[in-house]
Parts: C-alpha cells; sequence; structure tokens
C-alpha cells in the first residue's frame, strides 16, 4: 500500500468521527445576529484541537461590529508546527450561522443523521466544512508526523454579516504574516476550486413624508409612496440594466453572472408590535420609510458606477416627483477579489481533485463574498481560495444538509494538499 493510499485510509478510518464532530457543531447555536455562544464553540475547538497536538489561542475582537460584554466576538486559532521549516498551510472557517428561518422538516440543531445527510443550520455553510479540515489535518498528522512547515486552523465569527469581528480583526493583528496558502472550506461543492467572489454594496434608503391623519391623507405626505417611486424606477430601468451586463469571472450559479440587488427588507410607518399586541393600529399617514438593498457587482463594474447609478435615479425622482426628498447611507460595501488559476494553492488543490474524484476540477468564482475579501485586501495573501464539501444552493435554506460522502472526499483532497506542500510528494499518476 502506498503512502498516499495510507493516507486516504487514514480519512476513511476517521468516518465516525467526522459523523460525530459534525453533529457536535451543530449542536452549538452560534446565530448571527446577534452572535451567541461564540465562547462556547470556540472552548470545543480548543479541547479538541489541543488533543490532537495544536497549540491554540482564543482571541477575541474587541471594539468590532457587535461586540459587547453579552456577545463577545471570539475567534480561535490553532497552530501545529512540523519538525522542520517549510510553509504554512491554514485553515479558516467561519462558525456563525444565519437565523434558522421557516420551512424545516427537522430539529434545525440536531444534526440528525439521515441517509449519510446529516441535517442542521449550518451543516452545509460550513460546519461540515470545518469538520473535514480537522479531520484531514488529523488523519495528515498521523500518517506524517515528520513532516516540514506547519499547519494551521481558524473558527472564526460574523462571516455571515461581513466578518469584521472574525478574520478581519486576525488579519488586521498580522494573524496571518507567516502564513503562504489558505483554505476555506466554503460549500462550492467538493469537485470545484472557488478562486474568488463578485464585489457587494449594501446601503440604506430612506423616503420622507409628513404625518397626518389617514382619514385625511391629503393634509400629510406618504412616505411609502415615495418609497413607492422609487422601487418603480427600480424595477423599470435598474433591474433591466443589471440583468444585461455578463461577467468573464466563472461566477456560478448562471444566475449569478449578472449584476444583482436584493431588496433586503423594508419599514415604513408605525413601528410592527410584539406578538401578543391586540389592539388596533393608529390612523396616520407614514412620514419615514426605508429599504436596505444588498447590491452584488462584477468585476468589470467600479465600486463608484454602483453608487452613482442607484443615486442617479434618486436625483432624477428629486427633480420630477412633488415633494419627494430622501437620504442614502452606505453600510458597506466590498470589492471583488480573484486568485490567480495559476497560484499554488491552486494548483496543488485541483490536483487532488482529480486525484481523489476521478476528474478535472472545475474553477468557479462564488456569487456572494466570504473571509477571502481580508485575507486578500487587509493580509496580502493572493495564495488563497475556497474549497469544501456540500451544494452551494443549500446555504441558508430549510433543511440544510451535509452530505457524509463528500465531506469524506473533501477531507482526503485536503489532506492530500497538506500531503504534498508539506512533504514534498505530488499525487501519484
Amino acid at each position: 500500500m502506498t503512502d498516499q493510499h495510507i493516507l486516504t485510509q487514514a480519512v476513511e478510518n476517521r468516518r465516525d468521527d467526522l459523523i460525530a464532530l459534525t453533529q457536535d457543531l451543530i449542536r452549538i447555536p452560534t446565530l448571527n445576529p446577534p452572535g451567541e455562544n461564540y465562547r462556547a464553540i470556540c472552548e470545543y475547538l480548543d479541547n479538541r484541537l489541543r488533543k490532537s497536538g495544536f497549540e491554540t489561542k482564543l482571541v477575541r475582537a474587541h471594539d468590532t461590529p457587535g461586540d459587547c460584554e453579552k456577545y463577545p466576538r471570539w475567534n480561535i486559532v490553532a497552530r501545529r508546527e512540523g519538525t522542520h521549516a517549510g510553509d504554512c498551510v491554514h485553515f479558516n472557517s467561519h462558525t456563525d450561522v444565519v437565523e434558522v428561518g421557516k420551512g424545516w422538516t427537522v430539529d434545525p440543531f440536531g444534526g440528525d443523521l439521515i441517509d449519510g445527510k446529516i441535517y442542521g443550520r449550518g451543516a452545509c455553510d460550513m460546519k461540515g466544512g470545518l469538520a473535514a479540515s480537522i479531520i484531514a489535518a488529523e488523519a495528515f498528522l498521523a500518517t506524517y508526523p515528520d513532516f516540514s512547515g506547519a499547519i494551521e486552523i481558524s473558527g472564526t465569527a460574523d462571516e455571515e454579516s461581513g466578518g469584521y469581528g472574525g478574520v478581519a480583526y486576525l488579519a488586521e493583528h498580522g494573524f496571518f504574516a507567516n502564513v503562504q496558502h489558505v483554505i476555506i472550506p466554503e460549500p462550492l461543492n467538493k469537485d470545484r476550486v472557488c478562486l474568488g467572489h463578485r464585489g457587494g454594496w449594501w446601503a440604506e434608503i430612506e423616503t420622507f413624508g409628513e404625518i397626518a391623519h389617514g382619514s385625511m391623507p391629503f393634509l400629510g405626505d406618504c412616505a411609502v409612496r415615495h418609497m413607492g417611486a422609487v422601487l418603480g424606477e427600480f424595477e423599470d430601468k435598474l433591474f433591466p440594466a443589471m440583468a444585461a451586463r455578463h461577467t468573464d469571472m466563472p461566477v456560478v450559479p448562471e444566475g449569478a453572472r449578472s449584476s444583482t440587488m436584493n431588496i433586503n427588507s423594508i419599514h415604513g410607518g408605525q413601528a410592527e408590535q410584539s406578538d401578543d399586541f391586540t389592539g388596533l393600529p393608529a390612523h396616520c399617514v407614514p412620514d419615514s420609510c426605508r429599504i436596505v438593498i444588498d447590491r452584488r457587482f462584477l468585476v468589470e463594474e467600479s465600486l463608484d458606477q454602483v453608487r452613482d447609478e442607484v443615486t442617479g435615479l434618486l436625483e432624477g425622482l428629486k427633480s420630477t416627483r412633488q415633494k419627494f426628498d430622501y437620504s442614502l447611507t452606505e453600510l458597506n460595501s466590498v470589492l471583488p477579489s480573484m486568485t490567480d488559476r495559476n497560484a499554488p494553492v491552486v494548483k496543488t488543490v485541483a490536483a487532488q481533485i482529480e486525484q481523489v474524484l476521478g476528474k478535472p476540477a472545475e474553477f468557479v468564482a462564488s456569487p456572494g463574498t466570504y473571509d477571502q475579501k481580508h485575507i486578500d485586501r487587509i493580509g496580502k495573501l493572493k495564495n488563497c481560495i475556497a474549497y469544501g464539501p456540500g451544494i452551494l444552493e443549500l446555504a441558508h435554506k430549510p433543511d440544510e444538509y451535509i452530505g457524509v460522502d463528500d465531506m469524506i472526499d473533501s477531507a482526503k483532497v485536503m489532506a492530500g494538499a497538506l500531503r504534498e506542500i508539506l512533504v514534498g510528494l505530488a499525487p501519484q499518476r
């Protein structure tokens, strides 16, 4: 039996452990917002990784968005040094998950194993990927205890809300200064190397009116109607213009190869009351209406172009619609990121995909941003990809799941990448 077969067998032998680890991670409800149980999952990972010989450090991202005494932003960084000098391979996974939402037929934090699939919020995005990277590292260490360089594994906060309390904070504080290769086990499918992502621009738009009695709306000015005019301009002009644009980036799924925008939320008039309120609404003309927009843009578009396109429509309404006034508040922006297809980590992981799965790797880009943006822009490290198990379209959906076989295959790919980089043994043809 070759060394390569011994390594893949070491991964296979850990199947039950991989299942239990994934279930344990899902059962820690790290909901973001607000940022629950970050410390608990870091302590769980700390206990696990120390047993595998890693030196660990828990890092709180003080003064980052959302960080407070009730919901502190905790991260863990674990490092295992080799016996000789060499490169460092860093696996980064976020530990937070989005809201549960409606439509589940299983316990979203139960981690149920059904027909070879583990169900739960975060199973796919991305606790299954985190578990697979840990199993890959442990299988590699058992097979090659005498290796060069170092392995790092991080579990970080807040990726679902921008990553500023997680990878951005770590990058700002030098945690990637001695890292040469980064693999982020996001769920882009086990046969794909994800090179980067589209850009994003988030803004809040508020329209203004004048409050008055609801029986005499002509004495007031309805901010909701003004917002309706904004949405009409978006429907008639902006959405068709975005749909006509296409990128040369290999973005998946196909619909994301065009520019897109989501209306994230809308609030107008009186605040919604609590569920136990049994009264009736007051009769008022709304004097404010707010929407949050989530604009995803292509590498061929500039941030200024994206911003100016929206403000141009708003200014057009201001000049033509009676009493129309608005404010626009930019919430966040992220530029597109793209790793070169010939980068070392790209070629290494692609070769391992072909070795393990028996077919060439597909090269893609993500429709949404992920923490590569911070490793690229702040950490100044271009040799970074997303690669991990899971079906991209399941992220944030009800009955989210991760396939056990997919995790095993991805763990074999990740373990093989460690073998090639830290031992110098390329796949055998």
